[in-house]
């Protein structure tokens, strides 16, 4: 049967090609491995090159722990990244989502209800948001790039006139008390216990679900996902709800993190996630991108910040350096790409 003859044949059977897994093709495959694999050996060679230049203060367990918690926050954030760029999209306003969710959700009034009235604020402004994103985008027809462009500029301004410029210190004690050693769960932090489990839920949505294949399919092709029966207005509505929902999160860890509110919370968020997702292998035309990978990316930016600021050097080279990774990241997904 000819591919003009099979595509009739599954619109008159009713069912999306989408709701059966793709075939296997080892050639990505392949490139999966060694993209990861090169990954791992990149986070390898920091962890050596820490550990020679200041071997009594980078492979202390305080030190670890501390990568791991920094790690947390801008992890969540690019997980929710991470599904928006392979459907072609992309979120340009999640830093001033964590700022807004972060300050809203340490107000009097929300501190007023404890520990589930800060963490259901946070989580409700980041859907809130998320959900306009999605509406502008997915059925006002805006493009991406602009319509996250103004929901960042009216998330800080809004944040910022909600503090007057000013800190808004936690209070609760049961927020606070999750920073604490004392909340440590075999030595590991809660941040990067909740970190961890967005990541799996993030990669079994992304490769055990229809919700992730259809996600792939629109990244690909709209038009084909489309024809193949995928509301794509619906699963973009609900990718950027993901994106949002992932910045309420984020923004409780950072509350419990720095044990307060600010309006310059989650300042350049947007270019760490992006740029992490990138290096992690997502394409930014969409239709490909991995939620190992993007993780492995944040915790290579972190651990590069960690080793900087452990030998004390300035925050300019950090960021030539962070250019020159994603200008590498983006030449061998180039190469790869054409191959």
């Amino acid at each position: 049967m000819t591919q003009s003859a099979a595509a009739p044949a599954a619109e008159k059977s009713g069912k999306s090609t989408l709701d059966t897994p793709p075939p296997r093709r080892p050639a990505l495959g392949l490139h999966f491995d060694v993209r990861t694999l090169t990954l791992l050996g990149v986070l390898a060679a920091l962890i050596l090159i820490g550990g020679i230049t200041q071997p009594d203060s980078f492979l202390d367990t305080d030190n670890v722990q501390l990568i791991l918690t920094q790690a947390s926050v801008i992890g969540v954030v690019t997980v929710g990244m991470t599904f928006v760029i392979i459907s072609g999209g992309i979120d340009l306003s999640v830093g001033a989502i964590v700022a807004l969710a972060s300050v809203w959700a340490t107000t009097v009034a929300t501190q007023e209800y404890g520990f589930a009235g800060i963490l259901f604020t946070a989580v409700v402004i980041g859907l809130g948001c998320g959900l306009v994103n999605g509406l502008l985008i997915a059925y006002g027809r805006i493009v991406p790039f602009i319509a996250t462009l103004a929901m960042l500029a009216s998330g800080r301004g809004l944040a910022l006139q909600i503090t007057d410029g000013k800190t808004q210190m936690a209070t609760v004690d049961g927020v606070l008390k999750l920073g604490e050693r004392d909340a440590y769960v075999l030595g590991i932090p809660p941040l990067v216990i909740v970190f961890a489990a967005v990541t799996v839920a993030g990669w079994l949505l992304l490769n055990r679900t229809t919700f992730g294949r259809r996600s792939v399919a629109v990244g690909g092709n709209a038009e084909a996902a489309r024809l193949a029966g995928i509301d794509v207005r619906r699963q973009r509505l609900y990718l950027y709800l993901l994106s949002g929902l992932c910045c309420g999160i984020a923004a409780f860890l950072l509350i419990v993190l720095a044990g307060s509110g600010q309006n310059t919370n989650g300042n350049l968020y947007e270019l760490d996630a992006i740029a992490a997702a990138i290096i992690g292998g997502t394409l930014l035309t969409g239709g490909r991108g991995t939620i190992t990978g993007s993780v492995l990316g944040v915790l290579i930016f972190t651990t590069i910040q960690n080793i900087f600021a452990l030998n004390n050097l300035e925050t300019a080279v950090q960021q030539i350096a962070k250019g020159a990774i994603i200008v590498a990241a983006v030449l061998v997904q180039s190469r790869t790409t054409r191959d």
